[in-house]
């Protein structure tokens, strides 16, 4: 078992890239700062309620002080184009994202329900489910709760699985893992690693089990899996070091842990890259 704050100096702060500063006659300031790769994001500081473009695409508005995120899913490409505007002023920059190797793991034992479902009335449940997700996760808060990076959601942990490994379960290839796997003693206090706000909590989903997710803001949307308790209501303000609720092994799993996942704007992101982050 290994404490929070080895990890997060080796994980989170490590791999940040060098800040990048713009600001020329007709730009936006900008300033930069994350971790530029596979599963990152990178972390900005523009003009109050600027537009924030990714490869072109609107996705993002920057907070009342100028505060933003952006993420790079598992098979981002090599590069992200990032534009602000502000009126008719723009500011550009192309980030080049490092590629990241993906371990391949392998999960026996599950329940065959839980890999391959195929009873009708638990498809069913299965999309419903899905669609309560997927509102959930599409919550939207007028935030900055990113602005001071996460810190570890448990005391002390073991990594049972990497975040973005190819899985095999039940020796039937599976999507990949975008979760990073945080085993502990069922029971293990769940902390909030960042202010937010609950936007999902229930104990009994198929796959997750016990799930919560959290809105930090501008799309950011961190969630726990496999709780056996849950100590939080729905659209409960949250603060970093708030409890959670515990740790379990509920839905798809073979043993006790956390899943702690991060998804910005459909995108899958690596939420222990955050653990010592900060905005420039």
């Amino acid at each position: 078992m290994i404490g929070r704050r080895p990890l997060l100096l080796g994980l989170g702060a490590a791999l940040a890239a060098a800040p990048g500063r713009a600001r020329a006659e007709g730009s936006v300031a900008l300033d930069l700062n994350g971790a530029w790769r596979q599963g990152g994001y990178a972390l900005g500081r523009t003009e109050p309620r600027a537009l924030i473009l990714l490869d072109g695409r609107p996705l993002s508005t920057a907070s009342a002080e100028g505060l933003f995120v952006v993420g790079f899913d598992r098979d981002a490409p090599a590069f992200a184009d990032l534009e602000v505007r502000a009126g008719d002023r723009s500011t550009r920059r192309r980030l080049d994202i490092a590629p990241h190797a993906f371990p391949s793991t392998r999960v026996d034992g599950l329940p065959p329900a839980t890999v391959e479902p195929s009873d009708p009335a638990l498809l069913v449940r299965i999309q419903q489910e899905l669609a309560e997700k997927t509102a959930a996760f599409a919550s939207d808060a007028d935030t900055a709760d990113f602005r001071d990076g996460f810190v570890w959601p448990l005391e002390t942990f073991r990594i049972s699985s990497e975040w973005g490994a190819q899985r095999v379960l039940n020796g039937t290839p599976a999507r990949p893992h975008y979760g990073i796997d945080l085993a502990a003693p069922a029971g293990t206090l769940i902390r909030a690693p960042a202010d937010g706000r609950v936007v999902f909590v229930r104990p009994d989903m198929h796959f997750e089990g016990g799930l919560t997710l959290i809105d930090h803001g501008q799309g950011l949307i961190s969630a726990y899996l496999h709780q056996s308790q849950q100590e939080v209501t729905l659209g409960q303000t949250v603060r970093r070091g708030d409890a959670l609720g515990r740790v379990g092994m509920t839905g798809r799993a073979t043993g006790p842990h956390l899943c702690w996942r991060l998804k910005w704007r459909e995108r899958n992101l690596d939420p222990s890259l955050l653990v010592g982050a900060h905005v420039p």
